[in-house]
């Protein structure tokens, strides 16, 4: 990242105000230049004023040595510049001040009111200095030479040294700004990097919560009712050998469905669209999340229909059929629909079936035996469904089965409900049974 601002006041290297050794080692030179030059032309100031040559020598030296203090104070050196103008010392000086001066950020009338001081300091002088030169007859060109060379002298002197500190000014802050654009851009980068990962988390977070609700849905309803169907089977095995065999073979069928939906969900995990990579250990990575949850839709879309088959997904027209799985497996269950029958959006149409198959799974789970009502209800500007189950008719009833129980099922009716917009409740009942009531907008 660049340096600027706060950065770089206090990247400060240099001793007292110099930013770096080398600024403080140039303007150094630059003072024992001007004190020189000073010096040097402290001798014929002396003479004309009447004053031992030393003792210019020694106002041009301490005059020169302001010169250092040009980056703190450049208006102080214009002022001593313009001070000694009348004893024709100090133009580097005068020079280097103007620059220096130009180069800061002051107000532009400080600057042109110094610059103008310079330059009619510098033209007054010029121009009594040739007058008189010409009155002791040193040249001998007309009248016309004297305010000619007192304009092109003070403009020489002044205007150069204070054009280029104003465009150097001027380009400098200029590149403070780009830096400091350049600096904010990099901010802004970085902070929306950091944004864009935390919504590529999210995204992973609410992929996985749906991978895993699309894959409880095809597994919980169909295991839950093969173990319903297996307890069964060890309970009639030797009372009635043919309904036995029926159990046998709806066992056999739903698992063979269950791991056939698993199976294509499990091998998006095993061969993605993308490379194999180089390192075993990074197989799944090279899957995304997106790929999984499409497949376990699919394959959940299926729980439904046919094994093998290809359709849209489940719709409340398989409705009356999932309930007669559930009562095949020996569930008193009751289905009963209000309303006009009528087409939903695929997605309202699928949650709808996804809560009345859960709350059957959780029957089977918790309270198996006990009467069950479905209620479905088609109103104006939304479907609402109901399932309510009583106690289990015997203590132990609920747990012949000794079906799992992972805790997500309520968890992912509601997700499923409240994602398009709708209500979900749930809940005891006073009878010791269980409700589980939605209303999804259509």
């Amino acid at each position: 990242m660049t340096t600027t601002g706060e950065e770089r006041a206090t990247a400060v290297t240099g001793p007292w105000w110099w930013a770096r050794w080398r600024s403080a080692l140039f303007d150094g030179a630059l003072a024992l230049a001007s004190a020189a030059e000073c010096a040097a032309e402290g001798v014929p100031f002396a003479r004309d004023a009447g004053i031992p040559p030393a003792a210019g020598v020694v106002f041009g030296l301490l005059c020169g040595v302001v010169l250092l203090v040009r980056r703190r104070w450049p208006i102080a050196v214009v002022l001593v510049a313009i001070a000694v103008t009348p004893a024709q010392m100090g133009f580097l000086m005068g020079i280097v001040g103007l620059y220096t001066l130009a180069t800061c950020e002051l107000p532009r009338r400080v600057i042109g009111a110094l610059a103008g001081m310079s330059l009619v300091g510098t033209m007054v002088v010029t121009f009594v200095r040739v007058r008189q030169d010409m009155a002791r007859g040193d040249f001998t060109l007309g009248d016309w030479f004297v305010p000619f060379a007192a304009v092109t002298t003070s403009l020489g002197l002044t205007a150069p040294p204070l054009l280029l500190g104003l465009y150097v000014g001027a380009r400098r802050r200029l590149m403070e700004s780009l830096r400091e654009r350049a600096d904010s851009l990099e901010r802004e980068l970085q902070l929306l990097a950091e944004r864009a990962e935390e919504r590529a988390e999210w995204a992973r977070s609410e992929e996985r919560t749906r991978i895993a609700r699309e894959m409880h849905d095809v597994v919980a309803h169909r295991v839950s009712l093969m173990v319903v169907h297996a307890a069964a089977l060890q309970a009639v095995a030797r009372k009635d050998p043919e309904k036995a065999v029926r159990n046998a073979a709806l066992v056999g069928d739903m698992g063979r469905q269950a791991l056939t939906e698993l199976r294509e969900m499990l091998g998006v995990l095993r061969s993605g669209e993308g490379p194999r990579p180089a390192s075993p250990g990074r197989a799944s990575a090279a899957v995304p999340l997106v790929a999984v949850g499409v497949a376990a839709a699919a394959a959940a879309s299926r729980v439904a229909g046919e094994p093998g088959g290809g359709g849209e997904g489940p719709c409340l027209a398989e409705l009356e059929e999932l309930v007669g799985q559930s009562a095949a497996a020996g569930m008193v269950v009751d289905l009963s629909v209000e309303g006009e029958v009528r087409p939903y959006g695929a997605e309202v149409e699928q949650t709808a079936y996804r809560v009345v198959q859960e709350a059957l799974t959780n029957v089977h789970k918790h309270a198996a035996g006990a009467k069950t009502r479905v209620r479905l209800a088609h109103r104006g500007s939304e479907i609402a469904m109901q399932v309510e189950n009583g106690p289990p008719p015997e203590p132990g009833s609920a747990s012949a089965a000794r079906l799992p129980s992972g805790g997500n099922g309520l968890v992912g009716m509601k997700e499923r409900v409240v994602a398009l917009g709708g209500v979900f409740v749930s809940g005891p009942t006073e009878a010791g049974g269980f409700r589980v009531s939605a209303v999804i907008p259509a």
